[in-house]
């Protein structure tokens, strides 16, 4: 591997009748030196990053023990249709093979294929066929930016556990996409549907591609991770969204629904919910009792939360810009509660969660932002005084940092760390013991001083 000058592999390469691994992985070949029937015990084959090969030839076919084959980064332009030779291959590998537009009609006959990758390739369609591959358990698409439309034959890839199609130009899912009925994680996210400017909430600096969820959708009774963000989704969320009892991890941030269903009560297994930057969402409804996570930045139209005192477990809450909000029920009740960020938020809002707030609920906080410039009275214990005591631990620093920032620093409405700001516990050998950098999460839309407290 990584032979930069190497060119060409001798013919009698194909003499080695024992051979079951070879790796040309980085090298300069410019062709496979395969004879057909020949290498008879290679199971795993990989010419990954070998930007002079071209062709694969037909002979490929022969290498009839062949469980993995990997041309990741070549500028291969196709695959021969003898590749459905391949009787025993397991996994696949064509990630960013630019050249690569299509695939052979012949790939639907590799029924043992359990893996394919084509993220980052250029290919502009799958066969028609390509259901046929029943054993197919990953399928990763991730940045096949010419990738237009999946075939009506997709839903019968009844094995399928793993659908990665994130930043492709797929607008519409088939209406049988319900029937992949063993799918576990979705991942589609397309590249963030930028709004034409801060203070217009319903703009949008191109016109907005509307799609619907396919009714099948609710036939995903093993999905636990879906991940849709900025598909574009508008109206209201089909409450057949709720039958998805299995899901863990829900994220549709930065699309254009005003409501979900009803009640989200049924998704019993949910831990995230993240919905971020859904600008057009007016109301929360009731939500499962083992969620973990709920971001909801940048609703700007949100105007009540359900009574979230059911979540006894719920450790992060961001609600940063979130303006038309005046109060937030069942705060006082949250005591898993370790982050939450009210950044941009009105000042009753913040009244209202101060008085919510009490002793009990503080204690497993660890980062809390609100509109203000003072630290709250609760906070203050006088003033900070170390002196080494026996049989008395140091159990925390306290440190007082002024951030001023643009709104072209915080384009997007999303933060770095900031790395200048680091606060570090040293042991007696000068190791450090506990490092941690001043992370603001969520940039607010009004120059009003806000307070943010680790």
């Amino acid at each position: 591997m990584h032979c930069k000058s190497l060119s060409k592999i001798p013919d009698t390469i194909n003499e080695l009748i024992a051979l079951k691994e070879l790796f040309l992985n980085g090298s300069a070949v410019e062709e496979l030196p395969l004879n057909h029937g020949s290498l008879t015990c290679l199971t795993d084959f990989s010419a990954g990053n070998c930007k002079c090969l071209k062709q694969v030839p037909s002979s490929i076919g022969g290498l009839i023990s062949l469980l993995q084959l990997q041309l990741d980064s070549t500028p291969i332009e196709s695959l021969p249709q003898e590749i459905r030779n391949l009787s025993f291959i397991r996994k696949l590998e064509l990630m960013n093979c630019e050249s690569l537009k299509f695939l052979p009609k012949s790939i639907v006959d590799m029924d043992t294929l359990h893996t394919l990758h084509l993220d980052g390739s250029n290919i502009e369609e799958l066969p028609e066929d390509f259901g046929k591959l029943e054993n197919l358990v990953l399928l990763g698409m991730n940045k096949c930016k010419m990738l237009k439309r999946l075939p009506n034959s997709f839903g019968d890839l009844k094995s399928l556990h793993h659908l990665f199609m994130q930043e492709t130009l797929v607008a519409e899912l088939p209406e049988n996409f319900g029937n992949l009925s063993n799918l576990m994680v979705l991942k589609m996210l397309k590249k963030p549907l930028f709004r034409s400017s801060e203070s217009d909430t319903q703009g949008t600096s191109k016109e907005p591609r509307f799609v619907e969820v396919p009714n099948s959708f609710s036939n995903l009774l093993l999905l636990e991770e879906l991940d849709a963000r900025s598909w574009g989704i508008s109206g209201k969320i089909p409450d057949v969204l709720e039958k998805l009892s299995s899901l863990k991890i829900l994220n549709l941030g930065n699309n254009y629904f005003h409501s979900l269903p009803s009640n989200l009560v049924g998704l019993s297994n949910l831990i995230e919910l993240l919905l971020y930057d859904c600008r057009e969402l007016k109301c929360l409804p009731p939500l499962p009792c083992k969620l973990e996570q709920l971001n909801l930045a940048n609703c700007f139209s949100l105007e009540s939360v359900s009574d979230l005192s059911e979540l006894a477990i719920l450790q992060d809450l961001n609600l940063t810009n979130c303006e038309k909000v005046d109060d937030i029920p069942g705060l006082e009740h949250l005591k898993a509660l370790k982050r939450l960020y009210l950044s941009g938020c009105n000042s009753s809002c913040s009244l209202a969660v101060k008085k919510r707030l009490s002793k009990a609920s503080l204690k497993m906080m660890r980062d809390l932002s609100l509109p203000g410039s003072r630290i709250p009275s609760w906070f203050s214990q006088g003033p900070v005084i170390f002196s080494a005591q026996p049989n008395k631990e140091l159990r925390g620093v306290i440190l007082a940092v002024v951030v001023a920032l643009n709104h072209e620093t915080g384009r997007d409405n999303q933060l770095p760390n900031v790395v200048e700001v680091q606060a570090q516990i040293l042991k007696f050998d000068l190791k450090p013991k506990m490092f941690h950098t001043l992370n603001l999460c969520g940039v607010p839309r009004t120059s009003n001083d806000q307070l943010h407290i680790w």
